[in-house]
């Protein structure tokens, strides 16, 4: 057999050649080129904007950008950009708190590089350039502050102290700096040795596996995942009985960028599917991690296990989807989606209410996602009283809440903040979630419990220019440091919707 022709590219400087076969752009810097910089957060959908490079000085998408089409241009990517500049964006993020998992900023990076070249001022512009992007952590806000912070000087953080306060927000053990805004954060992806096997879902609960993620795939016959044109409804009916406030939620996917993935050598420990992002507890049941371990002694080789968008649609877990009837006086039913520990995440916050779970056809759920159930349970409890007291999370955190159209208002209390940078961040986004998620955010879910959208865009989440001005006060605590964004998460919500007039369904529609 003939070997295919080459295509000779241009990429950060540097003549590169690679077998004329149909590959993306994405798929010659990560496979060909070992350039980890370049995200993959849905390929081939070309909506997260993780993979965003420069052709020829301007931001475009990789994945969906066929490398013939890029013959003879200048290909610029993060590592590729002057030191000053990548510097300087790295260094912005970190002071505005922009940064968390640092999967997505090393495609902001690139796109903020192009405004900037073109001499870009306007701020709303700027937000609106970030609807090509996708981000879960931040909340958006902190990364258009760092446009403005660009260039300045900043105050340097304690890097142990700021790991800190970030391992106990996200949850997992996390590192904090510039090299996580330039995405080296240690991602199962970035991190497998050169001469892995990968694996990916064959579609018939198994697993395909092959030298590389691209023939993967193809074997596969991986199809682009859909948006469906029909609307989600709730899967759970309101127990019956006279009500002083109902609610059902929907389907929602935690949307978290990084997709599952792990390696592991012969006999060896898995990655983490987790690296440097919590995933909002998502991933702690990936199946991910024990597919990597059986594989690898199976084959005797590395095998690196790694999902798709669309595969971690439909396999992720999701938030347990509820329908419930509350009195003024706490006392009610909750219909909840099956799930271990729902019930006592419930009763934790709200003992008045009685918990049936419910078997429903749809994908895993999982107690572990962030606040799941018992920011329900405030809400409901808010709802019925018509006011909202300060929230008080199980873990004793402390937050305080008041909305309006123009600003979110939190005060947060969470023991000594370690960083005000990082837990400012992270409250940030905590607020972001609430309001998406109790305004935008649901899947399509059909009867036989399979999930109809499967693209970024189709979650819901809200976008930079969607959402109002958070400002966060953080209460002086000398005790001990405890999570403090999941009681942001669920004071949020709940005063939110109380705000929008309790409407009976999230999500409730984005406010006018």
């Amino acid at each position: 057999m003939n070997a295919p022709p080459l295509l000779s590219l241009r990429i950060d400087g540097s003549s590169v050649e690679v077998p004329d076969i149909g590959l993306t752009l994405l798929e010659v810097l990560r496979d060909h080129c070992g350039n980890t910089t370049v995200k993959d957060g849905c390929s081939p959908q070309g909506q997260c904007g993780c993979c965003t490079v420069l052709v020829d000085g301007q931001a475009r998408v990789a994945c969906v950008t066929p490398a013939r089409r890029v013959v003879g241009r200048e290909i610029t990517t993060l590592t590729g950009l002057p030191e000053e500049t990548r510097q300087g964006w790295t260094e912005a993020l970190c002071a505005t708190g922009g940064t968390q998992c640092g999967f997505c900023t090393p495609g902001i990076i690139m796109r903020f590089a192009d405004l900037q070249s073109r001499g870009e001022t306007d701020p709303d512009r700027v937000a609106r350039s970030l609807h090509a992007h996708l981000c879960r952590c931040t909340g958006w806000q902190t990364i258009t502050e760092s446009w403005v912070a660009f260039g300045q000087d900043h105050q340097v953080s304690d890097p142990d102290l700021a790991a800190q306060r970030a391992s106990l927000e996200g949850g997992t053990p996390q590192t904090v700096g510039p090299e996580v805004a330039a995405g080296q954060g240690g991602f199962s992806a970035d991190t497998a040795p050169d001469d892995c096997l990968v694996a990916v879902p064959d579609g018939q609960g198994g697993w395909l596996v092959a030298e590389s993620l691209t023939e993967a795939r193809r074997q596969a016959g991986q199809i682009q995942g859909r948006r469906t044109t029909v609307e989600s409804q709730p899967p759970l009916a309101v127990p019956p009985g006279e009500w002083a406030v109902t609610l059902q939620t929907s389907w929602v996917d935690p949307a978290y960028l990084e997709t599952d993935a792990s390696w592991c050598v012969p006999g060896g420990e898995p990655s983490s599917p987790v690296a440097n992002g919590g995933a909002f507890g998502a991933k702690l049941d990936s199946p991910a991690r024990e597919a990597a371990r059986q594989l690898a002694d199976l084959h005797g080789r590395p095998v690196l296990v790694q999902l798709s968008r669309e595969d971690a649609v439909r396999m992720g877990s999701k938030r347990p989807p509820l329908a419930a009837g509350i009195n003024a006086d706490g006392q009610g039913v909750v219909r909840v989606a099956r799930t271990s520990g729902i019930a006592e995440a419930i009763n934790t916050v709200a003992p008045g209410l009685q918990v049936e779970e419910v078997d429903l056809e749809g994908p895993p759920t999982s107690v572990d996602l962030r606040a799941a159930g018992w920011a329900e349970a405030v809400a409901l409890l808010a709802a019925a009283t018509g006011s909202l007291s300060p929230v008080v999370a199980p873990n004793g955190a402390i937050a305080s809440v008041t909305v309006s159209a123009e600003e979110i208002s939190v005060t947060v209390r969470c023991g000594d903040p370690l960083d005000a940078v990082v837990l400012r961040s992270y409250c940030i986004g905590a607020a972001h979630m609430a309001w998406s998620w109790v305004t935008s955010e649901s899947l399509t879910v059909d009867a036989e419990g399979q999930v109809h959208d499967l693209t970024v865009r189709s979650f819901g989440v809200v976008r930079a220019t969607e959402m109002p001005h958070v400002s966060v006060t953080i209460e002086p605590d000398t005790g001990p440091p405890v999570n403090g964004s999941d009681a942001v998460f669920a004071a949020v919500a709940a005063a939110l919707w109380l705000h929008l007039g309790t409407p009976s369904r999230w999500p409730t529609g984005l406010p006018n």
